[in-house]
């Protein structure tokens, strides 16, 4: 991202207030900035976000006796996801965390309703009295969960919470408010369940009451209030089935409730250029229906344009002169063509405030190779890390710093910056490759190499050398498995300083004068 400049908060705040201000004004060329993915809402999550472990669960299994696991009827369940009454002979199961590293010792569990609870095999549990249980969880890699045995129609078990013995404050782990408290910007899209989301009415949205949120997301709500504590910029990825209307409601708990000295970045969707995702197929048939493209991939980005610029709009009228929200198209990284085409299409470079890439340090061996996957998981998995690392840096290097180049160059015809969405190391087997355990090891011995922090160190500097702006790495705390060693660290208690990608991004970002932490707990 750019030269090494120290920043005391009044001038930073006013380099944010002209870089963003209308779009007839020209901004400043940006200034670097370190944001973060963070991982989303479900049982395998590492990182436990939240005081509350029940947040995170699994929906209910239903179970019935003498019946094979999880195959018991249907469950009937309110609109917060709390069980109604449970078929007979059946018990209902919730997986509150299948990590194999979560705080052990004790938690408090409280309930209200009438019925019987029981836990894992992980899990002892004391009684306290009705509604309230304290439980000792134990050091091992067993899946934690709960189960409702018996729950009373009239009076049926909710509400449950189970608070570990780990510091915390309001909602959330105080751990995991240490841990980023540095980063400028948080990128919410997998904590708010983005990617092939069923969400389209404001009644849909997910509500702090929910059971859980691994089923449509963290609320709004929250994801302000983490913000607000951590004084970083949100963005937003807006539900690509999402009306109007819950485009307004959303812009205004926005603009009511976001600290007035921060920026929300805004974004239809997540990667709607890419076909693995119900979004793409969504704007593709819908671009098609309008008429404006033939190809399915074109009538996507073109759909992606108009569709981003009427959600601008929507911010726009809701938010009037205080227009302190950033209007992002994002795009395939490397993808000129793909960029000119959402650009001017309609003038849609006039409504945005920055184009955004992914400019991955990207190795995706296949099983069997083909264009877009050029290298034999076979031949690489024999690959020392010596050979893996030159690979890296002679080869993947140079073509990512490209990419960076060329997107860098199309943003400033159009005079906007150029941000990464995400970015990061993306190593990992494709195509059946995934299941090359030889593979999976030398990539993982990778992410754990100092070699890889050198090699970080290389691309942050490219990235800002070649006019890169805010940079948020995808992404936060998540365990590496045969699908990619994303996280930054593999498990809450990490120790951060000891990852070489983690150490990497606080010196890069203390370098261009954003404090980041040095010692945590």
């Amino acid at each position: 991202m750019r030269s090494a400049h120290r920043f005391s908060l009044p001038s930073l705040l006013l380099c944010w207030t002209a870089f963003f201000a209308p779009a007839q004004t020209a901004p400043p060329p940006p200034s670097p900035a370190l944001g973060i993915n963070l991982a989303g809402p479900s049982d395998w999550n590492t990182e436990f976000p939240f005081a509350d472990t029940f947040r995170f669960s699994r929906p209910w299994i239903s179970h019935e006796n003498g019946k094979p696991f999880g195959k018991g009827p249907p469950l009937q369940t309110d609109r917060d996801g709390w069980l109604l009454s449970l078929p007979p002979n059946c018990s209902a199961e919730a997986f509150l965390s299948t990590s194999p590293r979560k705080p052990a010792g004790k938690y408090t569990v409280s309930y209200e309703g009438n019925g019987t609870i029981s836990f894992s095999q992980a899990v002892s549990a004391t009684a306290r009295k009705q509604g309230l249980f304290e439980i000792d969880v134990a050091d091992s890699p067993s899946p934690l969960s709960l189960k409702i045995e018996k729950t009373d129609p009239s009076d049926p078990i909710r509400n449950i919470r189970i608070f570990s013995h780990l510091p915390s404050e309001g909602v959330w782990r105080k751990g995991f408010l240490d841990l980023w408290s540095g980063v400028r910007c948080l990128r919410f899209m997998d904590f708010m369940k983005t990617n092939d989301s069923p969400l389209r009415r404001w009644e849909d949205r997910p509500l702090v009451s929910d059971a859980s949120f691994a089923k449509n997301g963290v609320p709004l709500e929250l994801l302000l209030d983490l913000a607000n504590r951590l004084h970083a910029n949100p963005w937003f990825c807006i539900p690509h089935q999402a009306d109007d209307d819950f485009v307004r409601r959303f812009a205004e708990q926005i603009r009511d409730n976001l600290d007035p000295t921060l920026f929300a970045y805004i974004e239809y969707s997540n990667e709607v250029w890419n076909s693995q995702f119900s979004q793409h197929r969504y704007a593709s048939e819908n671009g098609i229906r309008l008429n404006l493209a033939e190809k399915p991939w074109e009538a996507a980005w073109l759909f992606t344009a108009k569709r981003s610029v009427e959600i601008f709009q929507i911010f726009s009228e809701v938010f009037g002169e205080k227009r302190n929200f950033v209007r992002v198209l994002a795009i395939q990284s490397g993808q000129n063509f793909m960029a000119e085409k959402m650009l001017s299409f309609n003038g849609t470079h006039r409504h945005i405030d920055a184009l955004a890439s992914a400019p991955y340090l990207t190795l995706s061996p296949a099983e069997t190779p083909d264009r877009h996957h050029p290298l034999a998981a076979k031949e690489v998995a024999d690959w020392t890390l010596d050979e893996l690392f030159s690979h890296l840096e002679n080869e993947v290097l140079p073509r990512t710093t490209r990419a960076i180049r060329d997107n860098a160059a199309v943003a400033k015809k159009y005079g906007i910056p150029l941000v990464a969405y995400e970015g990061g190391q993306h190593l990992a087997g494709v195509r059946g490759a995934e299941n090359d355990n030889k593979l999976t090891s030398l990539f993982h011995a990778a992410n754990r190499s100092e070699r890889m922090a050198l090699l970080y160190r290389r691309y942050l500097a490219a990235w800002q050398q070649e006019g890169g702006g805010l940079f948020c790495h995808f992404s936060s705390v998540s365990q590496w498995t045969k699908w990619g060693s994303w996280g930054l660290m593999e498990f809450y208690d990490s120790p951060p300083l000891d990852q070489p990608k983690f150490r990497a991004l606080a010196e890069w970002a203390d370098s261009i004068g954003q404090p980041f932490p040095k010692k945590l707990d």
